[in-house]
């Protein structure tokens, strides 16, 4: 499965260090740009499904090179300000910014604010999506389909458990909440409680070995809640 590529920039290697890391839990491809300069000649030269970029840089800003990058791409940008007035936000905005986070932050909320930003930007231009079918080894996740099989063999999911499957599986060895499994999958005004989750993924668990997949793909952590875990990293 090819990875979602993210750009950072941001002049502070401690923030490029501490993005990359959380980013590259969650599965993401990650490349680093130290300034404005460097971003625009690395955009020049590859494509990426997403930037971080920073507002306050020397020599060129965030605006200027949000400004300049919107004159040839589309690309999802979300934007890492200190700035926390109505106006510098709005600027943002109107240069082309697709969202923004104000430092310091929460990396778990950042990761999961890229995740909505993608999903968003892929409803606008399916080029920018994330994969259509996802496979690993023996499972196969259709999304436009909305099939699972295993050895080719379908698996006969209810929609919320396939959802679930699928969300997991987009973020491999990222553990989540159950209530960020609530949040992601039934949504914000979803008013069930946890066990919801426990029971979805006891019976993906299940139809899943009945099908003869050899390996639990979704694993519980201790005190946390449920992460995906693909074959090759199963001992």
């Amino acid at each position: 499965m090819q990875k979602i590529h993210v750009l950072v920039v941001d002049d502070e290697w401690t923030i490029r260090n501490l993005l990359r890391i959380y980013l590259s839990k969650s599965g993401f491809q990650v490349s680093e740009a130290g300034n404005g300069h460097e971003a625009l000649a690395l955009t020049g030269r590859q494509r990426f499904d997403l930037i971080l970029l920073d507002v306050m840089m020397p020599d060129m800003d965030g605006w200027e090179v949000c400004k300049r990058i919107r004159q040839t791409s589309q690309i999802p940008i979300l934007m890492l300000t200190a700035r926390t007035e109505t106006k510098d936000k709005v600027q943002g905005l109107n240069l082309g910014a697709d969202d923004y986070v104000v430092k310091p932050f929460e990396p778990e909320e950042l990761i999961a604010r890229v995740f909505a930003l993608l999903r968003r930007t892929s409803m606008a231009d399916p080029a920018a999506a994330l994969p259509n079918t996802i496979v690993y080894k023996e499972m196969q996740i259709d999304s436009d389909a909305r099939q699972v099989t295993v050895n080719d063999r379908p698996v006969e999911l209810t929609p919320k458990e396939f959802d679930l499957l699928r969300f997991l599986a987009q973020h491999p060895n990222r553990a989540f909440t159950r209530e960020g499994c609530l949040e992601q999958v039934w949504g914000h005004d979803y008013f069930g409680d946890t066990r919801t989750v426990d029971t979805h993924v006891k019976n993906v668990r299940e139809k899943l070995r009945a099908a003869g997949l050899s390996y639990v793909p979704i694993q519980t952590v201790w005190g946390v809640g449920y992460k995906f875990q693909a074959a090759e990293d199963h001992k």
